[in-house]
């Protein structure tokens, strides 16, 4: 005989469903920056999980040692440049065709560099945006094209927590970082429902070759960033986040949780962020002086 149910019954308790994990094996992703850094860290570890791995950047020797810690047949390298149409349409096409449609694009090229904004060239700026900006979306929307086709795929785009700030001295790497953060929200709510997923990562400071790199662009020194390793991230934990990312997808990738609540302090508070960075910056000269 059914049961009635009676006012005085207790409702019946809600099921939470659980989250569905992807997986990943055999599934290919396109990386770009892969030669070092984040991105190769990301590369092994994706590897490691059973992915196909296309790896992209423009030094062949580094992208080969990648390649011979994943193995041949799970990974395939496409030299080129970001700044290229071309070499981005063609890292797009020998990937697939080396493993098939690809499940997620990983758009990890990038570069920075210290300077004031009102003295920063023009081409500078542009040059900066190019890469940084243009570049992730050379690789990201035609590949989310397929998975639209598909009705399944994944993009992302490094970004940095700095999309939240205008920090000084790094006005137009901000801007950069700042692009891809909101193309990357846009396009997360345009394909909401269509089985594609859209996720911008927000690392910290990490130690990486971007702070060389960013110094030889600056000068050969750094006045504000990079003059020490404390606090500094490895490249592996913003990599276990991405892949963490990849099996359940969301928006918004942060490596520090610390972090992010500071970057949402700023926007409730910009004059007293203001006055810290200012004095933050201050005391920063101060002590590259007191070096040299």
């Amino acid at each position: 005989m059914r049961s009635i149910q009676t006012k005085t019954d207790p409702p019946p308790p809600k099921v939470k469903k659980p989250l569905r994990v992807i997986d990943l094996t055999d599934q290919p992703i396109l990386i770009s920056g892969a030669s070092s850094g984040i991105g190769a860290a990301t590369a092994l570890l994706c590897a490691r999980a059973g992915m196909k791995v296309g790896l992209m950047a423009r030094r062949e020797d580094r992208l080969q040692k990648i390649a011979d810690k994943i193995g041949n047949d799970q990974s395939c390298i496409i030299v080129g440049s970001v700044d290229s149409d071309e070499d981005c349409a063609r890292a797009l096409a020998e990937c697939e065709s080396r493993f098939g449609p690809l499940h997620a694009v990983l758009a990890n090229a990038g570069y920075g560099g210290e300077q004031p904004c009102h003295t920063m060239g023009m081409d500078d700026t542009r040059a900066m945006f190019e890469t940084n900006f243009y570049g992730s979306l050379r690789l990201v929307l035609p590949a989310i094209e397929g998975f639209k086709d598909r009705r399944a795929g994944h993009a992302i785009m490094v970004s940095s927590c700095l999309s939240k700030l205008g920090l000084p001295q790094y006005g137009a790497y901000c801007a950069t970082k700042a692009a891809q953060d909101h193309f990357c929200r846009a396009m997360r709510l345009e394909l909401h429902n269509t089985g594609v997923h859209v996720s911008s990562v927000h690392p910290i400071g990490t130690k990486t070759e971007f702070f060389d790199e960013a110094a030889k662009r600056s000068g050969g020194s750094l006045k504000l960033t990079g003059s020490s390793q404390r606090g500094m991230q490895s490249p592996e934990k913003v990599a276990k986040a991405i892949l963490r990312c990849l099996g359940k997808p969301k928006g918004e990738v942060w490596t520090s949780f610390p972090v992010r609540i500071a970057m949402a302090a700023t926007v409730l508070a910009p004059g007293l962020t203001d006055w810290g960075l200012r004095v933050a910056m201050r005391k920063r000269i101060d002590q590259g002086a007191d070096r040299d």
